[in-house]
């Protein structure tokens, strides 16, 4: 029951945060629309969100708790503090390092990464200035991330999932109260970035001083966990790497193409993390400390139920969204965007993206599921190894498909190395015999086919009797309608579900059951 009590939590609570996401989407489409400037930040904007998810989903989340958990049941207290210690430390002086060289080599940075923005001096520079403005964001939040992973190894799990949210209303307040003192106005979402990962370290201080787990930074290269962690760092960065290198690839190219592709793919990408983001990292945020906890005390069956339920939940929730985001994207996009200065091309462009994304959308939820279970056995090397040849054939895709589809050969390109990465965990866990599909799964695939078919029909039935909702301005009545079309949609789905005869009590209790100790 605790389990499940932290997944809903989490789950709330990452959808109120990525709520207010959308909101602060909605302000910057409204303000800036889509031009050099959002283009400019969007791309100053990536880079240290690249650094900021594969050392906080790799080197912390991935190796740390792993090991973090491991001490805390076999070691003393005064041992785990001391590990806390070190590697506060140690990431620290890392990460001063890495924003010295970041904020100092920005230019060179800039035409690495966006070597299409060298054709337009202006937004080659304000990108320049905007980078070695949110550069330093990087600090913040990495530190903000380790800390989430003591609290999660201490069982506090919803604490850290309202940080997001502190960085979204930084920035509306930014936008909406502090824009015009900037020129270009679109410098003050780049201190409005700062200024949020700022309040999250704070807020974060707070909660490991609630736990008595603010401990004072130290340097020891000799400890023997340090040692095992930075063995592992690299291998765990690289293993869950494959989608954020792939999209900074996408940003590459994305800078030589048609102008506006850069924030068509950001909207897009926006719309895509939101059902990502709810199931796919809350629920592995919940599972690593969970499956690591099993591994150590040997409990194979309950690592095994766990996980195998964690799949289906991911593909019961994963399924329908992906399918409603396809066949609504036009509609999502123009109650989210299309307002001032985001006009109905923009709508159009960001909708082609949009459904090339949510091609992927399962795989991507899955993949952050399936990892878990290698990481929770110090496993970080299959990862890696899978990473690597997802980043190669996403890129050869990227050959063929940019020439003929522009922005949405990227999308699509990336959906597909999704794919493609989903297929080899699946593979590796059944050769390591971590995992494998029960004849039950036939029957369980089967509700979820003839749901999504019937949720099919209904979107189209729905579609059809409001041709004329377009004709709405208003924002409220917009997303009424927005919620309108899910809550349908998604009852049908779930009432298929039934109806074919998907047991919802017996998945209920297979997981009701389950403690952390």
């Amino acid at each position: 029951m605790a389990f499940l009590k932290s997944i809903l939590s989490i789950s709330l609570i990452s959808f109120f945060s990525r709520f207010v996401g959308f909101i602060r989407d909605i302000y910057i489409a409204k303000f800036f629309g889509v031009s050099m400037y959002t283009d400019a930040f969007f791309i100053a904007f990536k880079i240290p969100n690249f650094f900021r998810k594969i050392l906080s989903e790799g080197a912390f989340s991935q190796v740390f708790l792993p090991i973090l958990i491991k001490l805390k049941k076999k070691e003393s207290n005064k041992v785990v503090n001391k590990f806390i210690s070190n590697i506060f430390g140690l990431i620290i002086l890392i990460l001063l390092i890495l924003i010295s060289l970041g904020v100092f080599f920005a230019s060179k940075i800039v035409c690495l990464i966006a070597p299409g923005f060298l054709q337009d001096i202006e937004k080659y520079k304000i990108t320049v200035f905007l980078l070695q403005i949110i550069f330093p964001y990087i600090f913040f939040i990495c530190l903000v991330s380790l800390s989430a992973c003591v609290l999660n190894a201490w069982n506090h799990f919803l604490s850290s999932s309202f940080m997001p949210m502190f960085l979204n209303v930084s920035m509306i307040f930014f936008s909406i109260f502090l824009s015009q003192y900037f020129h270009p106005n679109i410098l003050s979402l780049g201190f409005s970035v700062l200024f949020g990962g700022f309040i999250q370290v704070i807020f974060q201080i707070f909660n490991l001083y609630r736990i008595n787990r603010l401990i004072f930074p130290s340097f020891n290269f000799k400890n023997k966990s340090i040692n095992i962690f930075l063995k592992k760092m690299f291998p765990a960065m690289l293993g869950v790497s494959a989608n954020q290198i792939s999209l900074l690839c996408n940003t590459i190219i994305s800078s030589l193409i048609i102008s506006g592709s850069v924030s068509w793919i950001y909207y897009a990408d926006r719309i895509i993390e939101f059902p990502a983001g709810i199931l796919g990292t809350s629920l592995s945020t919940i599972l690593l400390p969970y499956l690591s906890n099993f591994f150590y005390k040997d409990l194979k069956n309950k690592f095994f139920y766990l996980f195998d339920w964690g799949i289906k939940l991911s593909i019961i929730i994963s399924a329908p969204s992906s399918l409603f985001v396809a066949l609504f994207s036009k509609y999502i996009i123009f109650t989210l965007f299309q307002y001032g200065n985001f006009n109905s091309e923009d709508t159009f462009m960001t909708q082609k993206t949009l459904i090339a994304y949510s091609f992927g959308l399962i795989s991507m939820v899955l993949t952050k599921v399936l990892v878990s279970a290698f990481y929770a056995r110090q496993d970080a090397s299959t990862p890696m190894k899978i990473s690597i040849f997802t980043i190669i054939s996403s890129q050869i895709m990227n050959i063929f498909l940019v020439n003929k589809l522009q922005h949405v050969g990227l999308a699509l390109s990336f959906s597909i190395g999704s794919w493609v990465n989903l297929l080899f965990l699946f593979y590796y866990l059944k050769k390591k015999k971590i995992f494998f599909f029960k004849k039950s799964w036939w029957k369980f695939l089967f509700y979820i086919i003839c749901s999504m078919l019937v949720m099919t029909l209904t979107m189209y039935f729905i579609k059809n009797i409001f041709v004329n909702v377009y004709m709405y301005n208003n924002m409220l009545i917009r997303a009424l309608y927005l919620l309108l079309f899910v809550l349908i949609s998604f009852f049908s789905y779930f009432f298929s579900l039934f109806i074919f005869g998907f047991d919802f009590i017996k998945f209920y209790n297979v997981i009701k059951k389950i403690k952390y100790d």
